[in-house]
């Protein structure tokens, strides 16, 4: 459900160096599938959509975009003319990855890119298999979180569930996701993308496979204070940070005042005070402009 101009996150994609680890990672640690292939592009999903993951091949490991979907045409075009009267930067007319009807591209503040889509292409899992139900959220860490959070609200149509402190951190929805994006002051960088697992089990299954891999979970499982979730984390290829998670917060109210959590409240985890120092060191830059598709 949306009451806004986005009705739902589209996609994140990134940079990598390591496009076949990347692919690797998604595909036999979290469980996408790879839906298609063009040159240096690998299209990835969870959902019944064309993509929701998207891997461009590179000489670094960057922060590439966020998709978001627009409502419908009306909504496309009325988020169109406020990015135009804000005066950001338009990196494309046109949708940038394959399968989406239309759409447009812009550099937002501290260099993020959003891919503004209508129309994405369906597409039909495989049976069996392993994997989440679909791609859910973004964190990144920008370094002006209050102008980012005010730039979500006045030009995408965002809504804000939860403060954290004086400034530190907000969570915001587009629909009755408690966040779609969440942001913590930072560096500017993006830190994880988050998938939507159908129980905790799910989340025990990915420790066993990273394990089996040689590899770990970073953090988790935990149970955020701030949209309700039971999540647990691992870092993949690129370097950002990925997180599978389940019971999140469901928002059916649109005039439910945000809520207010103070820095040393439990927000972070309600089972435990203890945050590994090294959790926020891990993420990704985003692109430089010029680098751009």
């Amino acid at each position: 459900m949306s009451w806004g101009l986005i009705s739902e996150m589209g996609h994140v994609s990134i940079q990598t160096r390591n496009l076949e680890a990347s692919v690797f990672d998604a595909t036999q640690l979290l469980g996408l599938r790879e839906t298609a292939r063009n040159g240096g592009t690998a299209y990835l999903a969870a959902g019944r959509v064309h993509h929701e993951l998207v891997y461009v091949e590179s000489d670094l490991d960057a922060l590439d975009g966020f998709g978001l979907i627009a409502r419908d045409g009306d909504a496309l075009l009325e988020l169109r003319r406020r990015v135009d009267e804000e005066g950001f930067t338009i990196v494309s007319d046109r949708p940038r990855f394959d399968a989406t009807e239309d759409g447009f591209s812009f550099i937002g503040p501290e260099d993020f890119v959003f891919d503004i889509a209508l129309g994405v292409q369906h597409d039909r899992p495989a049976a069996g298999g392993f994997g989440p139900d679909r791609y859910g959220h973004i964190n990144f860490h920008p370094r002006d979180v209050g102008g980012m959070m005010r730039f979500l609200r006045r030009v995408l149509d965002f809504r804000l569930s939860d403060t954290i402190g004086d400034d530190f951190a907000y969570f915001m929805r587009c629909n009755s996701d408690h966040h779609g994006i969440a942001l913590i002051r930072g560096e500017g960088t993006l830190h994880h993308h988050a998938w939507q697992a159908q129980s905790v089990a799910d989340l025990a299954k990915l420790g066993d496979r990273l394990h089996l891999a040689g590899r770990e979970l970073i953090w988790g499982p935990v149970r955020h204070g701030a949209g309700h979730n039971i999540a647990a984390y691992f870092v993949e290829a690129s370097g950002a940070v990925v997180e599978l998670y389940t019971d999140l917060e469901q928002i059916y109210d649109d005039n439910r005042p945000p809520i207010e959590w103070g820095p040393d409240d439990n927000w972070w985890n309600m089972w435990s005070s203890y945050r590994p120092l090294e959790f926020r060191q891990h993420g990704i830059a985003p692109v430089p402009a010029a680098r751009l598709k």
